[in-house]
């Protein structure tokens, strides 16, 4: 990438009696071609904090323009001889003083591929984009963040937090493991961004919100904008310094999209309403105690966007098939339970059925029997007189028969008489 910058800085003593904090380029002395940034912020309470942080920024920015040239891209083992060198030069400088010198460190590299961040410390580069806000933040090194992570306090706690000054990285001479500063990638860098390098004494009185809000104030230059930041922090009580650079124009963008914009356009931009940091710092977590190497941004807008609706699809039919073996689980269970149900109930209405059946069945068959017993005891008066007189002995007949035979003979007699 090409870039076209305006770079503005400031530096402010704050109530204290001498200037600790250290910026390259100087103050008032950064241009147009610079692509190099660097801000430190000498330990308070430490001897020669200023020692410190004008020896690692002279240090660094030596190393660095002195074996890289623009627009090449500044490979990360260049950037971590140059920190070494740094260490290096705080031994030689060593008095064995009791409180070890010490200093932060931000570093800011415009280059071909995009920038570079490096930070140690609590001193903070920012990346601010007029209408959105804060689109990248580095994450302090502090002891407030270290407790929140533990759970030790909340983030409204850590605001008033009697030690939320304390550091938890620092470059100092003769560490027996030196801190190692976290690196990141930037590639999405639009025309209209703002990048901001300060130490923490700039936001001693004010906060991420109002930051975004400065800088995306319509109708305000530039100019105006630092002067406003240079009001906002004048009764600050700490040394406070701050880089800001304005991305004017980028050429070759990584991903494909070139563009400029004017200072009146930027100051144009639509203004946040209520915005809040999406990093809420400083009160967030801090990142390992290992030194980090992480690309933010994207080579095309379009294919971040298509990552994500496959992730999302992704999760959908995970979730859709989460469902729909719950279900069929569930119906499972359903069933089994409605056959064990069924099975002794219908078995329980058969042998009812049976009973019942049996049961009609015997009813039938005496009321037959009531039915043919009555109708036997009709009929038996008529039918056994015959049933006697069949009965009746052949020698009783024969008897009759002869008394007939006799009466009849009787009446012959008399006729003949």
């Amino acid at each position: 990438m090409k870039y076209s910058i305006q770079p503005y800085s400031i530096q402010e003593l704050g109530k204290r009696e001498n200037q600790e904090d250290s910026i390259f380029p100087s103050c008032g002395q950064s241009v147009a071609g610079d692509r190099l940034f660097i801000l430190c912020d000498g330990m308070g309470g430490h001897e020669h904090g200023e020692v410190a942080s004008a020896t690692v920024c002279e240090v660094i920015s030596q190393f660095i323009l002195s074996r890289w040239h623009t627009p090449e891209p500044l490979g990360d083992d260049l950037l971590l001889q140059a920190i070494d060198a740094a260490y290096d030069a705080l031994d030689t400088k060593d008095d064995s003083a009791e409180k070890k010198m010490g200093t932060t460190l931000t570093v800011l590299c415009l280059h071909a591929a995009g920038a570079t961040v490096a930070h140690i410390g609590d001193s903070r580069v920012y990346q601010i984009r007029p209408g959105e806000g804060v689109t990248f933040c580095t994450r302090d090194h502090s002891l407030v963040n270290d407790l929140i992570k533990i759970g030790e306090i909340t983030e409204e706690e850590a605001k008033t937090h009697p030690q939320k000054n304390v550091i938890t990285r620092a470059m100092q001479p003769h560490q027996s493991n030196r801190a190692k500063a976290d690196i990141v990638h930037l590639v999405d860098i639009r025309p209209g961004d703002y990048f901001f390098l300060c130490s923490d004494g700039m936001l001693e009185q004010t906060t991420d919100d109002n930051l975004v809000n400065i800088l995306s104030m319509q109708g305000a230059s530039n100019k105006e904008k630092v002067e406003m930041l240079r009001k906002v922090t004048e009764d600050n009580n700490d040394n406070h310094t701050a880089h800001l650079i304005y991305i004017n124009e980028v050429k070759g963008r990584m991903d494909g999209e070139e563009g400029k914009k004017s200072e009146a356009e930027g100051a144009n931009a639509s203004s946040p309403k209520s915005q809040e940091s999406p990093l809420d710092l400083p009160w967030r977590d801090k990142s390992e105690f290992t030194p980090t190497s992480v690309t933010v941004g994207i080579s095309k807008r379009h294919k971040s966007r298509g990552i994500i609706m496959c992730l999302l699809v992704a999760v959908l039919l995970v979730a859709v098939g989460v469902v729909a073996y719950t279900v069929g689980f569930a119906n499972g269970q359903a069933e089994v339970k409605k056959e064990n149900i069924t099975k002794p109930q219908s078995h329980k209405v058969k042998k009812e059925s049976k009973k019942k059946s049996e049961v009609r069945k015997e009813s039938t068959r005496k009321d037959s029997v009531r039915k043919n017993t009555k109708i036997n005891n009709d009929v038996k008066p008529e039918v056994a007189p015959i049933k006697e007189e069949k009965k009746k002995p052949e020698g009783a007949r024969s008897k009759i028969i002869e008394k007939i035979k006799e009466k009849e003979n009787e009446k012959i007699k008399e006729v003949r008489l």
